[in-house]
């Protein structure tokens, strides 16, 4: 999924946390300028229905 979506497993993590709710408060630990872009990355990642329906099935 990560290489399909050319980002981090971690990008596609926090993508999907994000989508499982609106009231989710995600606090990433961050502890070099690598994980801090990665956090930005998936705070900003589309995820289609699909993704997430494939996603979901890994959980």
């Amino acid at each position: 999924m990560a290489s399909r979506l050319d980002a981090t497993p971690l990008s596609v993590a926090l993508a999907w946390l994000l989508h499982q709710s609106p009231n989710i408060l995600l606090i990433p630990g961050t502890s070099s300028t690598t994980h801090l872009r990665e956090n930005v990355a998936g705070a900003g990642l589309s995820l289609s229905d699909d993704d997430l329906a494939d996603l979901d099935k890994i959980g």
